[in-house]
């Protein structure tokens, strides 16, 4: 008898986060089928990172789809006449909604992810948001996890049949600094992911995205392997 290894569709954007979640699901023993959507983002440096996390992992399939969020504009992140916040309080991060939401995005990415899910017929669908050391995103909050789990199951035959896909977010209520040290244990390649808003040569220090994973860097006490144009006053302290 032939044993098939459970499918797993991992979201994978080129981050820490996701990248963690990708190795969870990996550590799990899934058989995983990538999911990377290019959105119009200014820059295509993380696009490249989950091409090579993809290809660390092993993973059965990597799809790369275009969805040009460009066209509506409304964000820093894909409208070059939107401001991005930069040099901003870690204590002032997460208090309001930045310029750098992108509307909608998480919902668009889960439901092509239930859909890829479905047609492989995966068991689960691995997303690496988080709802602590976040910018204030309001796609990334358990209570959202929760709802878009009740509209999964009654949107697709699999939940009709009683073979719902799961949303797992196995790092929704981790720190940073916790997702950091998760990601060392498990030899997750931190040197290819890239969190930085801009798309430089090296990442700039600045952006919330930056500060964000620079803070978890310290709080773990590990050295970030990738390279900053600017360090903040309370890192280097």
């Amino acid at each position: 008898m032939v044993f098939m290894k459970k499918k797993a569709v991992c979201l994978i954007s080129g981050g820490i986060d996701s990248c963690v979640s990708a190795y969870l699901a990996k550590n799990e023993n899934y058989s995983i089928y990538a999911l990377t959507i290019n959105y119009g983002q200014q820059h295509k440096k993380e696009i490249i990172s989950a091409k090579k996390i993809a290809q660390l992992i092993g993973v059965e399939e990597h799809i790369i789809l275009n969805i040009d969020f460009n066209k509506f504009g409304g964000s820093s992140l894909t409208d070059k006449s939107v401001d991005l916040e930069i040099n901003r309080s870690l204590n002032d991060i997460g208090k309001n909604i930045p310029s750098t939401y992108v509307p909608a995005r998480n919902t668009v990415f889960l439901s092509i992810a239930l859909a890829y899910a479905e047609a492989i017929d995966a068991e689960e669908i691995f997303i690496g948001v988080t709802s602590t050391d976040f910018s204030g995103y309001p796609d990334c909050r358990p209570e959202y996890i929760q709802a878009y789990q009740k509209m999964a199951k009654l949107a697709t035959k699999k939940g009709i049949q009683g073979k719902s896909i799961k949303i797992n977010a196995p790092l929704l209520y981790k720190s940073k600094a916790e997702i950091i040290k998760m990601g060392l244990n498990l030899k997750v390649p931190f040197d290819k992911t890239w969190s930085c808003y801009k798309g430089s040569k090296k990442a700039c220090g600045r952006c919330d995205s930056c500060l964000l994973r620079l803070k978890g860097f310290k709080e773990s006490r590990a050295n970030d392997p990738i390279e900053y144009d600017y360090f903040p006053d309370w890192y280097e302290n």
